[in-house]
């Protein structure tokens, strides 16, 4: 009777701390954007999140796509990777994609405020120009949610692989002159 107690009892505690995929309706839903959309957004995001900071007080939605749009360009390096937004091939693409698509549906969610509206009115203007609609890549038409975190799709690519055999040349260096 104590093994079945034990058992139980160990099979529960690891259930607990198992990590299992979180189903997109358990997070907020966060819309596609194109290729094209996502280098507008790129050069807009400081602006957007600037925004949301100064929202008092915050939604909970709001402050949960602007927490998620910081953690998944965190898990996409920050974007300095080499074409993590101009290469459909980088690693790095997938997860762009994601932090975009919610640095947009923060835009959309702020209060049409004369600021957020001239910001919106410049955006859309940018997107016009720039044909943004049009430029597809493989993940256009991916939907995102704040429940489940995109990581960079490990591959070969070389400029990342470049990035990486540079930074561990650097950090090789440091660390024999700080041997000397």
């Amino acid at each position: 009777m104590r093994w079945l107690v034990l058992a139980l009892l160990l099979a529960t505690s690891a259930e607990a701390h198992r990590a299992r995929p979180l189903a997109p309706d358990d997070g907020v839903r966060i819309a596609s954007l194109t290729h094209g959309q996502m280098a507008v957004i790129a050069r807009y995001r400081g602006e957007i999140l600037a925004l949301a900071d100064r929202r008092y007080p915050p939604d909970d939605t709001l402050r949960r796509l602007v927490n998620y749009a910081r953690l998944q360009r965190a898990y996409c390096l920050w974007g300095l990777m080499p074409g993590t937004i101009s290469d459909e091939n980088s690693p790095f693409n997938s997860c762009a994609h994601a932090y975009l698509a919610a640095t947009r549906a923060v835009l959309l969610r702020l209060d049409p405020t004369p600021q957020a509206t001239a910001l919106r009115q410049r955006i859309d203007d940018e997107m016009l120009l720039n044909g943004a609609s049009l430029v597809l890549c493989a993940y256009s038409a991916e939907e995102f949610s704040t429940a489940v975190m995109v990581r960079p799709d490990w591959r070969w690519h070389w400029p990342s692989v470049a990035v990486f055999a540079m930074l561990a040349l650097f950090a090789g260096g440091v660390m024999r002159a700080l041997r000397t």
